[in-house]
This record gives C-alpha cells, sequence and structure tokens, in this order.
C-alpha cells in the first residue's frame, strides 16, 4: 500500500501506538468499570465486533471451495492436474496416498507431502439450499466440497455457525463475459487496474485504488465511534498495521502488536533514565506532550502523543483483566507439509482480537472493527507448499476464535462477532506448473453465532476454459468474472454491524446498480 501523506488531518489520526510493550498498573477508573460490569446479568448484550481477515497476495479460491459434480470435476481436474507441479485436488473419498506410493487417482508416485495426493480428497459439504445449476454446467445438481486443509473448520459450516460467499469480486456493476469482452470498457465499467495487487486490495477495502484515505471498516466505525466513549480509540483496531480498510473521516486506526504481552508500549513512558540521568525521561515526556506550542504542527503531534499514552495505559490494564488471562492458551502450529513446528501469523493476530473483544466491557465498547492479514498468498510458484500452509493457519485461527468466544468472561460472544475473509483477487484456473496467476472472482467465509450457515451464498460459476463446444459464460480465458460485487459483501455486514439503509448507499454508491444489496447470510 502507498505511504499516507502527512497532513495536520493524518497526524491527528496516527495514534503513535507501537511495538510490544510493558504492562503498567490498571488504571483505578478501568477497574471500577469491571467491577460493575461483572455484576451485571450479560456483559455488554449491545456489543459487535467484525473481524475482517485478509488473505494479502490473492488466495486461490478454486482451491479453497469446489464444486464436485461430475461435469464440473472433470473440466477442473484435467485443466489443474498437470504441469511440473500439479495443483489439481484429489476427489472427495481419495483416501490420503503415502509419499512413495502410486496414486491411481492423480496417476503419479507421490514423491513428497507437497503433492496433493498425500492429503486425501477434498470435505465434502451440503448447502441448505440447493444451487441452481449455471447455463454451461451439465449436471442435475451441483455438489461441494472445501480443501482438506480446512477440516477444522468444518464442523463450525455442519453447526450452522459458517457460510461460504461464493464468487465475490469487484464490480462497478453486473457484468457479462460479452460485457467485458467489448472493448473492455465501452459497454460497461470496469474496476480500474484490476490485476494489480495494491490497487485491489484497496478496491477491497475502500472502493478506490491504491492511495484511497478511507476504507470500509473506518466508515463502518465513524457511524459507532462516539457510542464508545473516552476509549473509542479503540473502535478500529488494527493487528497488521496500517491499512485503508480501517481508516474513517472520524475514526482512529488504533494499530497493536502481537509478540508479546500486553498489547503496546511506548518507551518514554517506561524508562527510569536517560543518558545517565533519572529525570531525563520525564522531561521528555513533559516536552512531548506540551501542546501549548504556537505551532498548530507541533501542539497537534503532543496532543496525539498524549492520547496515545492514555491509549496504552488503558489498553495494557485491561489486558489484565481476568476474561483476558482466562482465554485459552495459543495452540502451536505444525506445518503438514514440512511436519515443523512454526509460527503462524493468523493466529497470532487472532489472540490479540479475542483479547481486545474480552476486554471491551471494561473499556466501555459497544462497537468494533478489527483488521487480521497476512500475506504469502501470491502462489505464482510451489502452490503446492504454500496455500495447504496459508488454509491450514487460517483454519486454526478461526477455530481459535470460535472457542474462545464460546466462553468468554462466562458468556457464549460468538453471535456478538463477525468474521470474514477477503483477499485482493481469486487465481486463474490454469496452472502455470507450479502455481496460478492473478484472477478476480473468488469465494470467501462467513463465520459467527449469528451467522445463518451451513449455506452457499451467491451463484457459484461454471467451471471451464473454452475449448471446442464448450463456452463457459462466467470465464473470459482463465478468469472467473464475479457474479456477486464486494459492496453487496460488504453492505450486508454493515445492515448487520447496525448501518441503516442511506449509510450503506452512501457508503457504497455502487449498491443501486445491483438487484439485492442485502445477501441475508448474516
Amino acid at each position: 500500500m502507498s505511504p499516507t501523506l502527512i497532513s495536520r488531518r493524518n497526524l491527528l489520526k496516527f495514534t503513535g501506538a507501537a511495538s510490544i510493550i510493558t504492562g503498567t498498573g490498571l488504571p483505578i477508573a478501568l477497574q471500577l468499570a469491571a467491577v460493575s460490569r461483572a455484576a451485571s446479568a450479560s456483559a455488554l448484550p449491545n456489543y459487535k465486533a467484525i473481524v475482517c481477515i485478509f488473505q494479502q497476495g490473492g488466495n486461490d479460491g478454486n482451491n479453497t471451495i469446489l464444486a464436485t459434480d461430475s461435469d464440473t470435476w472433470g473440466r477442473y481436474f484435467a485443466t489443474r492436474n498437470i504441469g511440473a507441479q500439479p495443483i489439481a485436488l484429489m476427489p472427495p473419498g481419495t483416501p490420503a496416498t503415502a509419499v512413495g506410493q502410486y496414486s491411481a487417482v492423480a496417476g503419479r508416485t507421490v514423491s513428497n507431502l507437497s503433492d496433493p495426493a498425500a492429503w486425501g480428497g477434498v470435505l465434502p459439504f451440503a448447502p441448505k439450499t440447493p444451487q441452481s445449476v449455471p447455463a454451461g454446467t451439465n449436471a442435475t445438481q451441483r455438489t461441494f466440497a472445501m480443501h482438506p486443509m480446512l477440516a477444522p473448520l468444518l464442523p463450525f459450516y455442519n453447526q450452522g455457525r459458517l457460510a461460504v460467499m461464493a464468487n465475490v469480486g469487484t464490480l462497478i456493476q453486473p457484468t457479462t463475459k460479452a460485457q467485458y469482452k467489448s472493448n473492455y470498457n465501452a459497454t460497461v465499467p470496469i474496476p480500474k487496474n484490476l490485476f494489480s495487487h495494491n490497487d485491489q486490495q484497496s478496491t477491497w477495502q475502500s472502493g478506490g485504488i491504491e492511495g484511497t484515505q478511507v476504507g470500509y471498516g473506518g466508515m463502518f466505525a465513524d457511524t459507532v465511534v462516539a457510542s464508545n466513549g473516552a476509549n473509542s480509540i479503540f473502535t478500529a483496531t488494527s493487528t497488521a498495521g496500517n491499512w485503508v480498510f480501517l481508516s474513517g473521516n472520524a475514526t482512529f486506526e488504533y494499530q497493536v502488536t502481537t509478540g508479546a504481552l500486553p498489547a503496546v508500549s511506548i518507551s518514554s513512558i517506561s524508562g527510569t533514565s536517560y543518558d545517565g540521568s533519572s529525570t531525563a525521561p520525564a522531561a521528555i515526556k513533559a516536552l512531548m506532550t506540551d501542546t501549548t506550542a504556537a505551532s498548530d504542527f507541533s501542539s497537534d503531534y503532543a496532543a496525539v502523543y498524549q492520547r496515545s499514552i492514555n491509549a496504552v495505559s488503558s489498553i495494557n490494564g485491561a489486558m489484565s483483566l481476568a476474561a483476558v488471562t482466562a482465554l485459552p492458551a495459543k495452540p502451536t502450529y505444525t506445518n503438514f507439509v514440512t511436519g515443523k513446528v512454526e509460527g503462524n501469523a493468523y493466529l497470532d493476530q487472532i489472540y490479540m482480537v479475542a483479547r481486545l473483544i474480552a476486554a471491551a466491557p471494561s473499556l466501555g465498547l459497544t462497537r468494533q472493527v478489527f483488521f487480521v492479514n497476512m500475506n504469502g498468498h501470491d502462489t505464482h510458484d510451489n502452490q503446492n507448499q504454500d496455500q495447504p500452509n496459508n488454509l491450514a493457519k487460517l483454519a486454526q485461527a478461526m477455530a481459535y476464535l470460535d472457542q474462545a468466544l464460546s466462553n468468554m468472561g462466562g458468556y457464549d460472544m460468538r453471535s456478538a462477532v463477525t468474521t470474514f475473509t477477503a483477499s485482493d483477487f481469486s487465481r486463474t484456473l490454469a496452472t502455470n506448473g507450479d502455481g496460478t496467476d492473478h484472477a478476480w472472482g473468488g469465494h470467501h467465509l462467513v463465520m459467527g453465532g449469528a451467522v445463518k450457515g451451513g449455506d452457499i451464498y451467491g451463484q457459484f460459476p461454471t467451471i471451464g476454459i473454452d475449448s471446442g463446444a464448450f463456452n463457459n459464460p462466467d470465464m473470459v480465458g482463465s478468469v472467473i468474472i464475479p457474479t456477486t460485487s464486494v459492496d453487496q459483501y460488504m453492505a450486508t455486514i454493515g445492515a448487520w454491524f447496525g448501518l441503516d439503509t442511506a449509510t450503506l448507499a452512501t457508503i457504497f454508491p455502487n449498491l443501486k446498480n445491483f438487484p439485492v444489496s442485502n445477501l441475508g447470510f448474516v
């Protein structure tokens, strides 16, 4: 993402929240708030949070959620089971093949654990609402499955807390294959810079290409920030640095880190000496927080610094509350392909999100928006090593969040939190030998107690590259054209969060171009 231009307005939005942490004592006001809320009948019954999990780099939706009717599977498998490292997954019911053994389904001897034949078949699931069979698909009924590494999430789907959002992408208005091919932008407007990482990350998060200053999550937060009172600075929180998604007009994006406890530190307030002087830290703090300077820029900077100090004290104090410290311990993560224990950036960030949600009642927060991100989904090469690892990390993190929310301070908070995935774009159906290239429409997951799970929303497309008499109406070359817009996807989440129709129409001006604005999955 491009760096934000420094202006007085942007300076006021920066919190100064830095890296990790030294604890501070719990402020007395926070202690009293905790006691008061612990005695109440429920933990902020009006509380709601949105958690955006961004799969940076462009996750391959074609190997995340799959149609398994024989017609679709035949074209999928023929297209992907080729190349130096075939990336086709195995059909449902296929047993895992041990290294060194021949897989009749894959048509090769498995040489290592990065061969999809070693993972067994994709995991079938049945949508509550039968999917219509789109033009070009020769089937009487469509069936579906998910990547084997998403196994921890399958129970949530079957229990009704996880839904699939099919074929989402950046759109200005519904677009057909013929319209897309007709001089590209002559008959319908097409989003700018479709296959550019930075631009599509920004368009997914804000509706505009790189350089856009205000994002969807920030605009959601703008509508509720006042209700969060003295600790409104924690309304929009990122565990992944600075992203446009959380930038609002009236909302500050607060950034926390995940490598230690409790959340944030500013070294000048925790040091006891500077250059041999025991009084220097206090003098520096006084200088940095002096808002009486003649220069507006200097006084604004001091105000930001003071606000950061106050925020650090509040958030670090909240991290010691019983509801936070009682959360389940983070599990370790073992890479299935390598067999080695390694870090899970998704889990680290989700763990911090869970702690912040657990602290929300004592901070007086009723609405929060979170942003989680992990790089590494740009699988031009080595997709069989990278994507299963990424999806397994995603599944572990989402499963942990569900567990943590199920008993948070004695309350089941799952219905108060909606988590959803997003990404730059999907990948080409065709393999380039050991990976895939940039594409467009892809499939995503939505999780939460309020989610109407166990179903697929949106139209799952016809799969297959044009060949001979087969002309796929849903694909151009190896790229799937989205049938659901990011605007519809995000607006549905915004409506659950509490935004009214008029506000959603302002945030998503392209909603009027689509026949349905609320997709009904939550």
